[in-house]
């Protein structure tokens, strides 16, 4: 079975969805996962002096007070997953050079390691994933070519490959993530339970159905499910 994930590492419901399909997939040795690159916001810019608070409720017209409740009901749902998300901590920025790094990692097969390794950098130690010693760290826990991940930060290698899943993002029509799809027939969006997976993959495993679609919360370019 091949499953292709498209995510953003700034996306909470990518990190809790993704921890969700693992445990359904734990021990399983059947199913090849592979992530595509899918960036929310092209245009972040790597520093900003606002909070994540400020920045969501400047981005949905609310106030910091009525964000804040946003992001605790985010946090509950991670919760529920087996996650601690620290929003007061979260450092936004653009996420371009951690998916050309991540494109490299899948060349050598370690690219659930450095994608789990950003998403718990992002969401719960406060890391900062544009910059170098940061992402230098995370490269070393996925066991990564430091002196290669170096290169990359100081060039634009993988840009190519990040471009191809972006394209094949629009050519299915993926406006929102996490976006799952099993066998290229399966479509799963959004941060489903784990209960979804199981149903969802059971289906899979045992018929030729054209592609069925389960909406889940997840993130666009403009908008999140709170």
């Amino acid at each position: 079975m091949e499953i292709e994930i498209w995510s953003d590492f700034a996306c909470p419901f990518c990190y809790i969805g993704k921890t969700n399909l693992e445990k359904v997939l734990d021990g399983r040795t059947d199913v090849n996962v592979t992530f595509r690159s899918f960036e929310l916001d092209p245009n972040a810019p790597v520093q900003t002096d606002k909070n994540i608070h400020e920045l969501l409720a400047e981005k949905y017209g609310k106030t910091v007070a009525e964000a804040k409740a946003m992001n605790e009901n985010v946090g509950n749902m991670a919760r529920s997953a087996g996650l601690l998300f620290d929003f007061d901590h979260i450092q936004a920025t653009n996420t371009f050079t951690a998916h050309r790094i991540a494109q490299y990692a899948r060349t050598v097969g370690k690219e659930n390691e450095f994608m789990t390794a950003g998403m718990e950098a992002y969401f719960t130690k406060g890391g900062h994933l544009n910059d170098e010693e940061t992402l230098l760290k995370l490269a070393e826990e996925a066991d990564l070519n430091l002196d290669k991940v170096k290169k990359i930060i100081h060039s634009d290698e993988y840009l190519a490959q990040v471009r191809v899943d972006e394209t094949k993002a629009m050519e299915y029509g993926i406006t929102s993530v996490p976006f799952f799809l099993i066998d290229g027939k399966y479509a799963i969006s959004g941060a489903q339970p784990v209960e979804s997976f199981v149903s969802v993959l059971e289906r899979a495993s045992g018929t030729k159905e054209d592609i069925s679609k389960s909406q889940g919360p997840g993130c666009s370019d403009d908008s999140c499910s709170f």
